[in-house]
Parts: structure tokens; C-alpha cells; sequence
């Protein structure tokens, strides 16, 4: 019996237009093997839900079979010259095979001689199909910009969204529970201090599954979502950003902010109140970093949180966990050593306070100068960037993308602002209240949340070492003098 090896391609569109599926080219190559007393002994598959590389790398495993086995083999069989090759390039590979390796090309539904005039006409029926290849990729791609210039996403909705139809045409529309999600996570990365992990474990806690398909979530997919355009009303298409008509799921301030801190690789903190550079080891000098151990109990299981040297494992170095509560308690015990009764040193306290807030509201002074030069000069260059694309000395992916950079910029910008602006008054403020509240701070601690807690630390101490279980603290100015006490001795009157 004759031996063959056949390919069997078909796309989703193809089989729309054409009527012919795998099953249709499988028969038709069989009925053909039988008409020549022959059999298939290897037969590939491209189905229609393969990628290009997976096309790409079944058509090479067909030329590489065939030239192993090219002395066995009677030929190639296809269903049609375009099933063969989808490209001229691929075409000539199999010429190649049929006049160097004698493995015949056989297109059982276009027989062709295998003659001249028989490999001409093969060659246009190739050369037909590559074009229709290519100009149905232009099409596509035409097809898609129209969606984009026109605000509609060119592919599939991203989380937060569904895909709908709507009067034939593919849309979008918000998807409740997963747009309320999206907010979440916005506003646990932008206002309640959590980190990547922290959201991913905080959502999990909660019960809130990803998807019905993939339940868990990632720490990828929240950094993507986060950086994803789609959710302040934009859409994106090859690089570029351009207004869409879908419902913004985020507002442009939370959004902003969102992007400063990322920028700022504020992801990589922690929500634990004394990792992320708080502590430093006392035996090594790297830093204290926070780990969760699930403990089993009798009534099921309890996570507890210990914090370490991030060299903790290494030899020679001391095995010290310290739990959060510990820590606490010797915070409250800093905090009791700061009450002062008397009122003449409280009012000296605050005249220094005072002295100290101005000279960061000078500082603040030529930053916010800065900032507002930065911004006048992006709006003259936005300006120009208009004229360019007005005399058409640019193109318009230039254009948006560049379009696109300066708006970040200045929305950078403008955000920078407002947190100076209200860093300062925030500062003042704030440096005003932990004096006044000293004598309430033991209270006002225990009902803190982490940010605030985190706050409270980084403005009465400069640094802190972790040493055997105990802190030590270089505690600030004039704060150093508030902790040491009342030296009367020493305080010439």
C-alpha cells in the first residue's frame, strides 16, 4: 500500500465562510488514500483555536517528518493548495520537499499534473491564498481602529466589565460585582495602605473569588488592574491610550495616586506595622520584615504574626521572633515615659514645635515653586505637539502617545501639589497633636489603624534597632527631651 502523510487546517472564520470543517478535509483525505490503495500513516491538525505558534510549529513537525521519512512516503496530501500554505514562504518549503526530497504535493480537491503548467497553477492558487491572508489581516486591522477611534475596546472586556451585543455591534457594559471589586482594590491600595499581597490576602479573607474559572487571585493580576487605563474610561490599542465610550470605574484622582505609588514601588511595602524599614536588627544591621504562622488549635486554626531579621536563617545568628503584641508593649511603655504635667514646659514644647513647622513650610515653598514651573513648561509643550499634529509633521500614534505621556506627567504633577499642600498643613498638624494628645496616646494607639500607627512612629523616632526582643529607639528632637524626663538638677532653674 501507498504510505502518506496529510495536514488538516481549518480556521473559525474559514469554516464560517466555506463550510468545511477537520472532520470534512479528514473524510475527503481518506477517501482519496482509498481510491489509491494508500493509508495515512501520520496525519497533522491545525485546529481552529490554534495560535500562530502553534500553527507555525505543527507545519515544521509535518517538513521535518517528511524529510526523515521521504524515502517511505508517496506524497503530501492536503484538501486545498491554501489548507497547504498560508503564505508563499511556506509554499516554497513544500516545493522543496517534492523537488529535492521526491515527496509529491498532493492537493486532493485542485489536482494539478505534476508538470509546469501543473506547478504554475498551483503557485497562483498559492500565491491567491497568501493574498487573501494578507489582505484579510489589513482588513482586520482596519476594522479594529475604526472600534478604537471610535471608543470601543478592540478586544476582549477587561475584569470589571462583560462583552454584550447591542443593536449587532460588540459592547461593553459594566459588570457590577467585579467593577465594586476593582474599586476595592483601588481604594485598599490608595487610601488604607495595603500592598499587593496585602489586597490579594485581604480579598481572599473576605471570600471574593477572581473568577468562577480561576477562583484565586494573584499578585499580577491586582498590579495589573491597577495600572490598567480601561478603568478611568480609556481605551488601548498597540501602545497607545484613546478616550472610550465605556462607564470609568475609577475616578482620575484615585487613579492618579494609585500610579504615584506604584511608581514609587510602594507595592513592595508591607501592612505590618513594624516591617517596611521601620526596625533594624541590633546583631546584623538588615532589616526586621514580618511572616504569618498558622498555628492549629483545637478549635481549628490561628494566624499569629512574628517579626525577625531578614537574615534570621543564617548561621550564627541569633533565633529571635518577637510577637506584635510584645512590641506594642513596650511602645505604650515609651509612650507613658512622655506625659508631662507641667505646664510652663508644655508651653516651651510648643513654641519649639512651632519654630520647626516653619522651616518646612519654607521647604514646602520652593518645591510647590518647582512644581508649578514643571507644569507651566508641559503646557507649552503640549501646545506645541498640537501644532506639529496640526501641520501633520507628526503621525497620529505619535501624537497619542506622546499626548498620552504629557497628560501622566501633569497629572503627576498636579498630584505632587496637593500631597505637598496637604502635607504641610497635614504635618503641622499633626506634629501639633502628638504633643498635645502625649498624655492620650496610650488610648489613641490601641484604637489605630496601621497607617496611623506607622505615622505616630516615624515622628517620634529617627530609626530603631531590634535588639534581643527589645527596641531601641533614636527618638527625634525635641522629643529625646519629652522621653528623658524632667532633669531638674540639671535645668538651671
Amino acid at each position: 500500500m501507498k504510505q502518506f502523510a496529510a495536514l488538516a487546517r481549518v480556521s473559525s472564520r474559514e469554516q464560517e465562510r466555506e463550510g468545511f470543517s477537520l472532520d470534512v478535509q479528514e473524510d475527503a483525505l481518506k477517501r482519496y488514500t482509498e481510491q489509491h490503495n494508500g493509508t495515512i500513516v501520520k496525519l497533522f491538525r491545525i485546529a481552529e483555536s490554534a495560535s500562530k505558534r502553534d500553527e507555525r510549529k505543527t507545519f515544521k513537525e509535518m517538513v521535518a517528518y517528511a524529510k526523515r521519512h521521504c524515502l517511505e512516503l508517496d506524497g503530501l496530501l492536503f484538501y486545498k493548495v491554501d489548507r497547504a500554505a498560508r503564505n508563499l514562504f511556506d509554499y516554497v518549503e513544500l516545493e522543496r520537499l517534492e523537488s529535492e526530497y521526491q515527496v509529491p504535493f498532493i492537493s486532493v480537491s485542485q489536482q494539478t499534473d505534476n508538470n509546469p503548467a501543473g506547478r504554475m497553477m498551483r503557485r497562483t492558487l498559492a500565491n491567491m491564498a497568501s493574498f487573501f491572508t494578507e489582505q484579510m489581516a489589513v482588513d482586520i486591522s482596519q476594522g479594529i481602529n475604526r472600534r478604537v477611534q471610535e471608543g470601543l475596546f478592540p478586544s476582549k472586556a477587561p475584569y470589571g466589565y462583560r462583552n454584550v451585543k447591542a443593536n449587532g455591534r460588540r459592547v461593553i457594559e459594566l459588570d457590577l460585582v467585579a467593577a465594586e471589586n476593582v474599586r476595592r482594590m483601588f481604594r485598599l491600595f490608595a487610601f488604607e495602605n495595603h500592598t499587593l499581597d496585602g489586597i490579594v490576602k485581604r480579598l481572599a479573607d473576605d471570600g471574593i473569588q477572581y473568577r468562577s474559572s480561576n477562583p484565586r487571585w494573584s499578585r499580577t493580576s491586582v498590579h495589573n488592574m491597577l495600572s490598567d487605563r480601561a478603568y478611568i474610561g480609556e481605551v488601548g490599542y498597540r501602545g497607545g491610550w484613546y478616550p472610550g465610550k465605556h462607564t470609568p470605574i475609577i475616578d482620575r484622582a484615585t487613579w492618579d495616586r494609585v500610579q504615584a505609588l506604584l511608581g514609587n514601588g510602594q507595592q513592595l511595602s508591607h501592612t505590618m506595622t513594624y516591617a517596611s524599614d521601620l526596625l533594624e536588627c541590633g546583631h546584623c544591621g538588615h532589616k526586621i520584615t514580618g511572616e504569618w504562622k498558622v498555628k492549629k488549635t483545637k478549635s481549628g486554626q490561628r494566624d499569629y504574626l512574628y517579626y525577625r531579621c531578614t537574615k534570621y536563617n543564617k548561621p550564627g545568628h541569633p533565633r529571635t521572633r518577637v510577637t506584635e503584641a510584645e512590641l506594642d508593649h513596650q511602645v505604650l511603655a515609651l509612650f507613658d515615659k512622655m506625659r508631662i504635667e507641667d505646664e510652663s514646659v508644655r508651653d516651651w514644647f510648643r513654641a519649639v514645635l512651632a519654630s520647626k513647622t516653619k522651616d518646612a513650610q519654607a521647604d514646602t515653598r520652593a518645591q510647590r515653586a518647582e512644581l508649578q514651573r514643571q507644569e507651566t513648561m508641559i503646557a507649552a509643550q503640549q501646545d506645541r505637539l498640537l501644532n506639529l499634529r496640526i501641520d501633520d509633521q507628526i503621525d497620529e500614534a505619535t501624537f497619542n502617545r506622546k499626548q498620552t505621556e504629557m497628560r501622566d506627567r501633569l497629572s503627576a504633577i498636579m498630584l505632587q501639589l496637593e500631597i505637598l499642600n496637604r502635607t504641610r498643613d497635614e504635618n503641622a498638624e499633626i506634629t501639633s497633636k502628638v504633643f498635645e494628645l502625649s498624655q492620650t496616646l496610650r488610648q489613641r494607639w490601641l484604637i489605630a489603624n496601621y497607617a496611623e500607627k506607622r505615622k505616630i512612629l516615624e515622628i517620634v523616632w529617627l530609626n530603631c534597632r531590634l535588639i534581643d526582643g527589645s527596641l531601641s529607639p533614636q527618638i527625634r528632637k525635641p522629643f529625646d527631651v519629652v522621653v528623658e524626663g524632667l532633669l531638674l538638677p540639671e535645668s538651671g532653674g
